[in-house]
């Protein structure tokens, strides 16, 4: 049987993106999102287990906290671009991650207006919340003191790194499953961005991310590529990951 193809608009040459097609084929399904989310839970657990309570100061706790907010990451997302390589005809042309001009330009646009509503959003949320407004990963950094050096290395995974990972696989493994399965795009985009919300793990910051996910899903959405999604996931991150450098600095108060 041969592998279902799927066509997006892609623009080439001066010509509008609507007159032009591209290709995608490729044989994964569900199982392969679910497979990258397993890799990401997997060793989460066995870090956390590994490593116990994180806190105090020093290397040892900096290099620990280090390993359980990358490395999980990071594994789901080779993971997916595995799957890829195994089961379709990898990132690029299953997700059409092309650095194309007109997806980073959608993709600094959208995360920048994106940006905006998030400050916005949360803002309203952390007066409303209170203390509990405080993101996982924040909480963590409050309550270790790390080296400058792993304080930037965290400030740039948070940041670049991150969103690549989290973007093929929630708007790249996750979407294409259902792409492949002829859901319209609208639904494919509501039913990711919830599961991206869900996905964090963080039921009472569940709407704050919902507002968070929805642009990076309109980038996805109005291109058809992953790209714009990811510099839009990127932008939007920016902020974050520079408070939580100067938290873990000692520079911002932690509470």
């Amino acid at each position: 049987m041969n592998a279902p193809h799927f066509s997006e608009p892609v623009e080439q040459d001066g010509v509008p993106a609507s007159s032009t097609a591209v290709t995608r084929t490729h044989r994964w399904g569900f199982g392969a999102f679910f497979l990258a989310e397993a890799v990401f839970l997997g060793a989460s657990v066995v870090l956390a287990a590994s490593f116990g309570d994180i806190g105090g100061a020093g290397s040892t706790a900096g290099i620990a906290l280090a390993l359980v907010l990358i490395l999980p990451t990071l594994l789901a997302g080779i993971t997916a671009v595995v799957i890829t390589l195994v089961r379709g005809q990898g990132p690029v042309a299953d997700f059409g991650l092309r650095w194309q001009r007109s997806d980073i330009r959608t993709g600094l646009l959208v995360g920048g207006a994106g940006l905006f509503v998030t400050v916005f959003a949360t803002a309203l949320w952390t007066r409303w919340v209170g203390e509990d407004a405080n993101s996982a990963v924040g909480s963590l950094l409050a309550g270790v003191n790390i080296p400058p050096a792993l304080a930037v290395l965290l400030f740039f995974h948070v940041w670049l790194v991150a969103p690549v990972c989290e973007e093929l696989m929630y708007r790249g493994l996750l979407w294409g499953a259902m792409e492949r399965l002829r859901w319209s795009r609208f639904t494919v985009f509501v039913l990711s961005t919830a599961a991206f919300a869900i996905g964090h793990f963080e039921p009472e910051r569940t709407v704050l991310l919902l507002v968070i996910a929805i642009p990076i899903g309109v980038a996805r959405l109005i291109t058809g590529r992953l790209t714009a999604a990811v510099i839009a996931h990127q932008v939007n991150n920016f902020l974050p990951a520079l408070g939580l450098l100067l938290l873990s600095l000692g520079l911002l108060p932690a509470g």
